[in-house]
């Protein structure tokens, strides 16, 4: 399979503090026509982005001195755009995917499929950083309850010009839900436009919404129209609202209430007319008891509130969203795959998603990259995945902390042992306990 790869040789910083994985890694992708550095720790990985610059940087989550949502939440707070991907254990799936929130392009699971990889840093290098404008997204609504009641909320209110909240796990498909809105909306043939605020800058973000006029400070070289400005007639779109700075929220309360925006270094004022469409996975009551966002803008925000639900509470949804993905990545990847075994789409089923759609997408994407023919089988799915499935109890009370942390330690020692091919010695020393303990718990577990 062959992947679009930059005619010039992309440059790419690896922080990997297996230095037998990264050297694997490096060597791959140098093939591939990349120019690799290799970093083992957080520390050197700043040190090396404020001095030189990368096209890419591939992150291991778990680190010495820290993790990959360090090396993020450096990105943010000084302004790069540099794509990111984090590569992480499959235990790591729920962290990882709240890299995306800030910022990261992607995440990869280890085991590392090369070709996996080559798909994913291509996909990553050609994404545009600037915000994005888009009319239609080739997706389905489902068939659910839950999808029918989510449907008739959005009804309801988008041919309104209340302010809507969308709130959701991520990655299940908030910004799907706002462009739907706004498709259904009277400002359907004005800019759609979203917003990222996870992966602004306290610095960037209020020039990234309201603009800036040139010499406003170090590094505005030229006048630069707003977000807001460009929306103007329209929609904007900001998701993860919650991680706006207290500075920006009063720039941004004044801008609903006064419907006029004021670039920075500038004394103009520019009148504007946009529908506001913020999304959060997180409570914003938290945050409001704890003084990190204003109350007045929560209620100027909250004149309706969507609340989206999970993958695994979709029901039948979950096989259309397969199909719809294995359609997608056909295309995309010039494949065949025409069905799914009955144990793998069983498979499927029974996981419980905890990345949602996202997280469905990108494990249906390396499906059918590895499949060859027509036919998906389970060979093409991680191997923690299935282990997750197979050593999946279900608890009469999920309240019951005792059976979830049980339930939890199954999984990870089964899981540990596949890893290492059953070796037992190396299975107790990742897990930090002797080899009594882990026969004990072996036995205790039914694990064979």
């Amino acid at each position: 399979m062959a992947f679009p790869i930059f005619v010039y040789m992309a440059s790419v910083l690896i922080i990997e503090d297996d230095s037998t994985f990264a050297q694997i890694i490096e060597g791959f992708l140098s093939k591939n026509n990349y120019h690799v550095t290799t970093v083992n720790n957080v520390a050197k990985a700043l040190k090396l982005i404020a001095h030189e610059d990368f096209q890419l940087l591939l992150i291991d989550y778990r680190l010495p001195d820290g993790t990959g949502i360090d090396v993020l939440n450096h990105r943010r707070e000084t302004g790069l755009t540099v794509p990111a991907i984090i590569m992480t254990s499959f235990n790591d799936v729920r962290t990882a995917v709240k890299s995306i929130q800030l910022g990261a392009a992607d995440y990869i699971t280890k085991p590392i499929n090369p070709d996996e990889l080559l798909m994913i840093i291509s996909n990553a290098l050609q994404k545009k950083a600037t915000p994005k404008t888009t009319s239609s997204d080739n997706f389905i609504r489902g068939k659910s309850e839950v999808a029918n009641r989510l449907y008739q909320h959005i009804d309801l209110v988008a041919n309104t010009d209340m302010s809507v909240i969308i709130q959701g796990e991520s990655g299940t498909g908030k910004e799907f839900a706002a462009r739907t809105l706004h498709l259904q909306s009277k400002r359907k043939n004005k800019p759609f436009i979203a917003i990222d605020c996870g992966a602004l800058s306290k610095d960037l973000a209020a020039s990234e919404l309201f603009g800036h006029i040139k010499g406003a400070f170090t590094g505005a070289v030229a006048d630069k129209k707003g977000s807001f400005e460009a929306a103007n007639g329209g929609t904007i779109f900001l998701d993860e609202i919650g991680n706006l700075s207290y500075e920006v929220q009063v720039k941004l309360l004044r801008a609903l209430q006064e419907r006029v925006i004021q670039p920075l270094g500038s004394n103009k004022q520019i009148p504007v007319d946009v529908r506001v469409i913020t999304a959060t996975n997180d409570d914003l009551t938290n945050s409001m008891k704890n003084g990190e966002f204003r109350e007045d803008l929560y209620h100027r925000l909250n004149e309706f509130k969507i609340q989206l639900p999970p993958l695994r509470e979709r029901g039948i949804d979950l096989e259309l969203f397969i199909d719809l993905f294995i359609k997608l990545s056909n295309e995309e990847l010039d494949r065949n795959v025409k069905e799914i075994d009955k144990d793998t789409r069983s498979l499927l089923l029974k996981y419980d998603w905890p990345g949602n759609l996202r997280e469905l997408k990108n494990v249906i994407k390396r499906m059918v990259l590895l499949t060859t023919g027509t036919v998906a089988t389970a060979d093409s799915l991680p191997d923690e995945m299935k282990i997750a499935v197979s050593t999946e109890v279900p608890l009469d009370n999920p309240s019951d902390l005792k059976a979830v942390n049980e339930n939890n330690e199954r999984a990870l020692i089964a899981e540990t042992l596949a890893k290492v091919k059953y070796n037992k010695s190396k299975a107790a020393k990742l897990l930090n306990i002797d080899r009594k303990t882990l026969y004990a718990k072996m036995e205790r577990y039914g694990i064979d």
